[in-house]
């Protein structure tokens, strides 16, 4: 049975920074692409970074790119996303979920094969 367990999130300032962890049973992250995703209260699910578990490569929405980092620990068959210079605007429950093969060429598409439960991340100012 395959799990992704989203953790990390928390309660930060303005400014603060918080690094959350998915990791997964189930599956081994040897060729995986790994996204996460965010929704926040009366918004749409939005994708903010992909990593390939394959070769490392990273891919990241617009709006975090240069604030967020995406990393994978393979023996730990884990990823972690380190959120820095968070924002009020940043608060919402993050999610990773995984599909097997690297990142595609739009990594934010809704129909990955697996999701984790969410991470609340609340920003206050």
């Amino acid at each position: 049975d395959v799990q992704l367990q989203a953790s990390g999130g928390g309660l930060v300032q303005a400014g603060g920074s918080l690094r959350l962890s998915c990791a997964a049973s189930g599956l081994f992250f040897d060729d995986y692409a790994i996204a996460w995703f965010r929704q926040a209260p009366g918004k749409e699910r939005e994708g903010v970074s992909c990593i390939s578990s394959s070769d490392g490569s990273t891919h990241y929405s617009d709006s975090v790119n240069g604030q967020f980092t995406v990393s994978i620990d393979n023996a730990k068959n884990t990823v972690f996303l380190q959120m820095n210079s968070l924002k009020p605007e940043d608060t919402a429950v993050y999610y990773c979920a995984a599909e097997w093969g690297p990142c595609p060429d739009y990594p934010f598409h809704d129909e990955y094969h697996y999701w984790g439960q969410g991470t609340q991340v609340t920003v206050s100012s």
